[in-house]
């Protein structure tokens, strides 16, 4: 169908919101996205944006401002506590997008994303209190007093989403018993360990579930890290001593272990994990959930941004494919959702101490696409 004329309000101005907020755009629609902030920022530190990723960005001619702010990588190594090599993967899919894995900083990628976007296209301080449906219509009403009503509202406002709470799922966020530290910190902090690679390696204690992730981000001159280790403090942004991060690590590489005790702790973001449970639909006549709105999930197969990307190209070709909204939507789900569903379960499963000899376990045997293991650190 043609989108020009469609009126589309986008909810929320992160990595989903903004992906399709351009991919909508481009098909002709008249685009605004509302977000709650005052201004643009993400906090955090480094993702891997998967090939599938990097060629929707290359559809929407946008891949020159990813590329600028971000490094590209060939594969994933699986190691020991102790640096110890156990597998080594190379990404899949590269061949189908003709480029490769990029590691990005969070707050680069949303930067870059808002850059492509037209002026005055995202409104600022505009925080959802409420949202009709109407059938082929809906309206949302913001704190400021304002409301709009458009032909499309996407929820892009991620896992605690005020649209999918008030029309799809009022289940909260799922608390998975564990705690992530991320920052980053200077590449020569670490000396040896990225000379001859550009790798996302990834550092497994089996007996403890404790995980190190580590992107490198080259271009920056810096890593980043998530720490991830068991916790029954459901707090969202728990409190967190230097103690407890140099205890995370305890047993490690003695170069990781000084890394904990020397980083700048206001430099750490400390999140307790949380994903959803599958909603069962997505969508009404006029109104979709795209990315952690619809599928939040935990980061160890690193498909949280990945699948906000690919929803907002989703999304867009199912619109375009369709002969009206509401059918749109319905063929966005269809194609979606069993996806996503898989990621979450597999995200949920964790790493398991007797498969480590495969880095990408959503590409064998299961319905979703080769599920790069780009996390999200």
């Amino acid at each position: 169908m043609e989108l020009n004329g469609i009126t589309v309000a986008v909810i929320g101005a992160g990595y989903a919101g903004a992906s399709t907020a351009k991919a909508l755009s481009l098909l002709g629609a008249d685009v605004t996205v509302y977000e709650q902030a005052q201004q643009a920022g993400e906090v955090g530190a480094g993702i891997g944006l998967r090939p599938s990723s990097m060629g929707a960005f290359r559809e929407w001619g946008i891949d020159a401002a990813i590329e600028a702010v971000s490094s590209p990588s060939w594969g994933l190594q699986i190691l020991t506590p102790q640096n110890e090599l156990i597998h080594r993967e190379e990404w899949p899919e590269k061949d189908d997008f003709g480029t490769t894995t990029h590691f990005i900083h969070r707050r680069d990628f949303i930067d870059a994303l808002l850059s492509v976007l037209p002026a005055g296209m995202v409104k600022f301080g505009y925080r959802m209190t409420g949202i009709v449906d109407h059938g082929d219509t809906a309206t949302v009403s913001f704190e400021n007093g304002e409301s709009v009503t458009a032909d499309l509202v996407i929820g892009a406002d991620g896992i605690s989403s005020r649209v999918r709470r008030a029309l799809f799922s009022d289940k909260p966020p799922v608390f998975a018993h564990e705690h992530a530290y991320r920052a980053v910190f200077d590449l020569d902090l670490i000396p040896g360990v990225y000379d001859d690679d550009n790798d996302f390696h990834i550092y497994f204690d089996a007996p403890t579930n404790r995980h190190l992730y580590l992107v490198p981000l080259k271009h920056r001159g810096q890593v980043s890290f998530d720490i991830t280790v068991p916790s029954d403090d459901a707090t969202w942004s728990p409190t967190v001593t230097r103690e407890q991060i140099v205890a995370s690590l305890q047993g490690f590489d003695p170069r990781f272990e000084a890394i904990t005790a020397s980083i700048d702790l206001t430099t750490v973001n400390c999140r307790s994990a949380h994903d959803i449970d599958p909603v069962d639909s997505w969508h009404t006549r006029s109104v979709a959930l795209v990315g952690d709105a619809a599928h939040a999930m935990l980061h160890h197969q690193g498909q949280g941004a990945n699948s906000a990307v690919i929803d907002a190209k989703g999304i867009a070709d199912a619109l375009r494919d369709a002969d009206s909204i509401a059918a749109g939507l319905a063929l966005y789900q269809e194609r979606r959702k069993p996806i996503t569903d898989e990621y979450q379960r597999i995200s949920r499963a964790g790493w398991d101490a007797d498969g480590l000899d495969d880095g990408f376990p959503g590409q064998h045997g299961t319905t979703a696409p080769k599920a790069a293991a780009t996390a999200e650190v």
